[in-house]
């Protein structure tokens, strides 16, 4: 288990970022409205307001892995995106396997096919759920490091 904080959880996609945050003891998780992506500085001070309204003290970035948990395609963009909004907002950060997670979505919802960002934020939901439930615990950003595989996914934790 976790130590509860405020936490935004990101479903870090190429058009669209799912968001979702929880109340600082985590129990309410409350799905955001998703970023429609532009340039990394340009997002950045949207995602910088967002954790300070809502006061949030860690991020945690899904990670596609695969159904044997190996690495996709995106896993590799989603994780250097984690690392850099970390680095940029100075908090810390956990990862979350996030397979399945917008078919999963989409199913509990009825948001199937859904391109308006709401599947996407519903996701980021399910992955924070995920994290609350079974952690890992939040690390800072510098004692992160890469590593492929789903041994890496919490990069030791």
């Amino acid at each position: 288990m976790t130590r509860p904080c405020s936490v935004l959880s990101l479903d870090v996609g190429r058009k669209r970022i799912g968001l979702a945050g929880c109340d600082p003891l985590g129990i309410t998780v409350t799905p955001l409205k998703a970023l429609h992506r532009g340039r990394f500085d340009a997002d950045l001070p949207v995602l910088q307001q967002l954790c300070q309204d809502r006061r949030v003290q860690g991020l945690v970035v899904g990670l596609p892995l695969d159904a044997a948990g190996q690495p996709t395609a995106q896993a590799d963009h989603c994780r250097r995106y984690g690392r850099r909004l970390a680095q940029a907002l100075q908090l810390p950060l956990a990862w979350v396997n996030e397979h399945s997670s917008t078919w999963a979505a989409g199913e509990r919802h009825g948001l199937t096919g859904d391109r308006s960002g709401r599947l996407d934020s519903a996701a980021a939901a399910l992955l924070l759920d995920q994290w609350l439930r079974e952690g890992p615990d939040l690390k800072p950003v510098q004692g992160l490091q890469h590593a492929a595989g789903a041994e890496g996914i919490d990069d030791g934790s």
